[in-house]
């Protein structure tokens, strides 16, 4: 039987169908800016959190029209760019409906070390003192510049022991871009000797006997975990190539700055390091992951790779620089995998382990920056570098960033069985007018210790039965004039900010420490609980490390937390 059309079955005319499929539409426009942006770069998905880079500096923020236009690009869909671009901090994205950000941002630290040093009311002086329009003022975590706090960025140019004048003078001057430190350039190295251990290696070396120097020397990952440097290179070497070499330089940790420091003045150490232990793994590639807070390094290191490349010790493409986008959660070393990999930093559950399974599923070889500078020093001056120091039963040198209340804050490279005396001592003693009062050994991750516990080392495995430990040697030092509590809240703060947000007991535990620390008197038994679901339940070492200063504050600052004081 024929249908009617009347029945609805078949329509004429015009009708009322959808033109465009459903969803934002391509602006061609912005997909002409982006492809400028990209120009013959390979639209590898691994680059994405590149590309993401290009369109912000360019353009200063992240439009919706552009975002379009870059998942057209790489043929991904809209949500896959938009959950990346979302994750990390330095991104600005912009709907069509929002209104771009202003030309020019300025980043205040307000880590522990810049709000001793008055970064609160720094920030709020800004903020009064600029316009809003023109001038946008955002709080930001840790910039790796402890020593000369406070610390803000303006575009990307770092101030040191920052003013409202200082700012004012750059802004006026249009000094918004990083300034270079005197550095040990290609040149100089090898005049000096540089790359004659990696080129002999090469043309005679034997991985093994190169991998049972460094395990003689003692050398520990100084990143933080401190797992014997040698032993990696035998487990990723086990498993069949290819294999890759990947470098964490994201430095995020609070007070720590020992990485930068190094790299703003022999960046060649760390490559050739770097090259020997990609050399021992049969690495196809190293990734350098260096965190966006440190654009002078990034810079140095753009011009010093090709100055490998020219030179011919190294292959172009060969060493992968890339840059992170301000998310300490990428300092864990699957989340920082995932990074490279172009996606959100989400910390991967263990096993399998990055020697077996690392970046594109291959065996790859982690390590940290200072750890490979001490791998060129051990290849080249033997394993007495550091085996030869000995102080306090401990074996070896330590590099300890040191902030807060001392006269003169800066890295220093100490015997390891150093204690909290000696590193102030070096330090140039107390700030004047200051009493030491208390202590972090290692970064908020390691809480808050007080001052009467100072003839600890402060090295590997001598902090755990304190509840603590060493971890990245970031040593903050507080006064009679400081709080503990304070500190602590500071530190949780932190933490709540850059939780990744994978696991509900960092996500939602360090929320609700915040808002329980903020009492006059701290709900301890809550609290406790609190710091026991966090501890034993978190994916990663954030979620598990967090709950420290609130632990060690409670224990050691009674007076400050229970409503006496």
């Amino acid at each position: 039987m024929a249908l009617d059309n009347r029945d609805g079955v078949w329509k004429s005319g015009k009708g009322k169908g959808r033109r465009t499929p459903k969803g934002r539409q391509l602006d061609d426009t912005a997909w002409a800016d982006v492809q400028a942006l990209l120009g013959d770069r390979p639209r590898r998905r691994d680059l994405l959190i590149e590309f993401l880079h290009l369109i912000q500096d360019a353009y200063g923020c992240l439009s919706a029209a552009h975002l379009r236009a870059l998942a057209e690009e790489m043929r991904l869909s809209q949500a896959e760019v938009y959950e990346v671009a979302s994750f990390y901090a330095h991104f600005d994205i912009v709907k069509e409906e929002d209104a771009p950000p202003p030309a020019l941002t300025i980043r205040v630290c307000d880590s522990l070390s810049c709000e001793l040093a008055g970064a609160a009311q720094l920030k709020t002086a800004l903020e009064d003192g600029l316009d809003p329009a023109k001038v946008r003022v955002l709080r930001a975590p840790c910039m790796g510049r402890c020593d000369t706090a406070p610390v803000l960025e303006i575009g990307h140019n770092h101030i040191d022991h920052a003013t409202p004048e200082k700012v004012d003078a750059a802004i006026a001057a249009g000094d918004t871009h990083p300034h270079l430190p005197d550095y040990e350039t290609f040149s100089a190295y090898q005049k000096a000797g540089g790359y004659a251990v990696l080129a002999d290696l090469r043309a005679n070396g034997d991985w093994e006997a190169v991998q049972d120097t460094i395990l003689a020397s003692g050398l520990r990952g100084l990143g933080g975990a401190g797992f014997p440097s040698g032993k990696k290179w035998g487990f990723v070497r086990g498993n069949p190539g290819p294999r890759y070499l990947a470098v964490n330089g994201d430095e995020g940790e609070p007070g720590t700055f020992k990485d930068r420091f190094y790299l703003e003045r022999q960046p060649h150490l760390f490559l050739e390091g770097m090259l020997i232990a990609a050399w021992a793994v049969e690495a196809e590639t190293c990734f350098i992951y260096m965190r966006d807070e440190y654009p002078a390094v990034l810079q140095i290191l753009r011009r010093e790779i090709k100055a490998l490349e020219d030179a011919g010790i190294v292959a172009p493409g060969y060493i992968d620089l890339r840059r992170g986008a301000g998310a300490y959660i990428c300092g864990e070393e699957s989340a920082m995998i995932e990074s490279i990999e172009g996606k959100r930093g989400i910390p991967r559950h263990r096993p399998p382990f990055v020697a077996q399974v690392g970046v594109f599923g291959r065996p790859t070889l982690v390590h940290n920056v200072e750890t490979l500078l001490w791998v060129a020093r051990i290849s080249r001056e033997g394993p007495e570098v550091l085996s030869s120091t000995e102080k306090n039963g401990r074996t070896g040198l330590r590099s300890y960033s040191v902030s807060g209340r001392v006269a003169h804050p800066g890295v220093y490279l100490l015997p390891a069985g150093s204690t909290i005396t000696d590193i102030i001592d070096a330090a140039g003693g107390m700030a004047e007018g200051h009493v030491f009062k208390a202590y972090q050994p290692g970064g908020p991750s390691s809480g808050l210790l007080p001052a009467s516990i100072n003839d600890v080392p402060l090295d590997f495995d001598t902090l755990q039965p304190l509840g603590t430990f060493i971890g990245s040697a970031a040593v903050v030092v507080l006064s009679d004039q400081d709080r503990a509590r304070d500190a602590a809240l500071n530190m949780l703060r932190f933490f709540e900010d850059e939780s990744c947000g994978q696991c509900t007991p960092c996500r939602v535990g360090c929320e609700k420490a915040v808002k329980l620390m903020q009492a006059d008197a701290w709900d301890q038994p809550l609290l406790t609980d609190l710091c026991t679901a966090m501890a034993d339940a978190s994916i990663c070492g954030l979620g598990q490390a967090a709950p420290n200063p609130i632990k060690l504050v409670m224990t050691h600052f009674p007076d400050e937390v229970d409503g006496s004081a």
